[in-house]
């Protein structure tokens, strides 16, 4: 299919629609219509690119289309953030609610490089003094420097409770799914207790647990990936196409192998996008966690400077867990394809063919 080109019409729309929006925030501007009424301006600006960009995605070659797509994802947040600082540079937006995006980036930076010495803590854990630390004293040196991170806290918390949930989670949930009398007699219990909101096992936990240490910590993030990796893995197993059941015994494959062979790969889909909940999960409920019952990690420094009203420094905790959010779910994706070397990434269904 050849790729289209712009006609007279369809030129004169875009170039109408560019001068309606260069009008309309020009009007905004000359009015002052941007201080009480800009997500009015800033909403029709963004259905005017919407349109033009519609317009500009028919025309893009098939094989171009994932490059012009990353563009958008790429490109669209940076606009908001240029939008967002315009507006508090502007005077629309307050400062101390909504600092820029330049004023948070500023603030990251300096929590990266500022030793706190009263709590001994810091964001990263000053890498850059890992190599006079191991001449000095050895990976002991190296240890004490990285334990001073809130970053890394927060992340042992949570791979070490989204381990310790998910494993039971996998095995539990595909056991009942293959066996109907497990699953008929634990589905009300999980039913029950799936509900109730995993931060208010807390206090428990602390009475159980040590209130002091790591451990009612980890075991809350457990149990909030527990029940969503045991869902999905249930569903996933219980709802396997008979057919491909079948196929497998045709083969041969029978117990073990059945199970190995057909009943986990075909369940495989589902139970990522378990794994998947119950990691961003899991980082939630540390973050609250933290909130309430720390004294180091992305949380509490998030909390502490809400409390002392540094705003910039609370939206820098918050861009931090965003970053690390993005980065496990990265991780993540990156295994399930290791695991799944079947699966393949939709490709665009028109192909590009060349002009003749």
């Amino acid at each position: 299919m050849k790729r289209r080109k712009f006609t007279l019409n369809e030129r004169w729309q875009n170039v109408l629609l560019l001068i309606f929006m260069a009008l309309w925030n020009l009007a905004f501007f000359i009015f002052g219509w941007w201080k009480g009424s800009w997500y009015i301006g800033l909403g029709m600006d963004f259905a005017i690119i919407v349109i033009l960009l519609e317009h500009l995605g028919r025309h893009i070659p098939a094989k171009k289309q994932p490059l012009y797509e990353r563009a958008l994802s790429i490109g669209f947040p940076i606009l908001l953030l240029l939008a967002w600082e315009l507006l508090v540079r502007g005077g629309v937006l307050k400062a101390l609610w909504f600092p820029p995006p330049s004023q948070i980036v500023r603030a990251i930076w300096d929590l990266s490089v500022t030793y706190e010495k009263f709590t001994q803590t810091s964001l990263l854990g000053r890498p850059w003094l890992i190599p006079s630390a191991f001449r000095a004293e050895g990976w002991a040196g190296v240890r004490a420097l990285m334990a001073e991170s809130h970053v890394l806290a927060t992340l042992m918390r949570v791979l070490a409770g989204f381990l310790l949930g998910s494993i039971p989670g996998l095995i539990l949930g595909a056991f009942m799914g293959m066996n109907r009398t497990v699953r008929v007699m634990l589905d009300p219990v999980i039913s029950a207790v799936y509900v109730v909101p995993k931060i208010t096992i807390l206090p428990l936990m602390m009475l159980i647990f040590s209130p002091f240490g790591e451990t009612y910590k980890i075991v809350t993030v457990a149990i909030a990936a527990f029940f969503l990796v045991l869902i999905n893995t249930m569903t996933g197993v219980r709802d396997i196409d008979p057919v491909y059941l079948e196929a497998g015994r045709n083969y041969g494959a029978s117990g073990s192998k059945l199970f190995w062979h057909v009943i986990i790969p075909g369940a495989l889909p589902v139970i990522f996008a378990g794994l998947r909940l119950a990691l961003g999960t899991a980082l939630i409920v540390i973050v609250a966690v933290e909130f309430v019952r720390a004294k180091k990690g992305v949380g509490y420094i998030t909390w502490y400077y809400w409390e002392v009203m540094q705003t910039h420094n609370m939206y820098a905790g918050l861009v931090v867990t965003m970053i690390l959010g993005v980065l496990l779910t990265l991780s993540l994706q990156w295994i399930q394809r290791l695991v799944m070397p079947w699966q393949r990434e939709e490709r665009p269904a028109v192909a590009e063919v060349a002009e003749g």
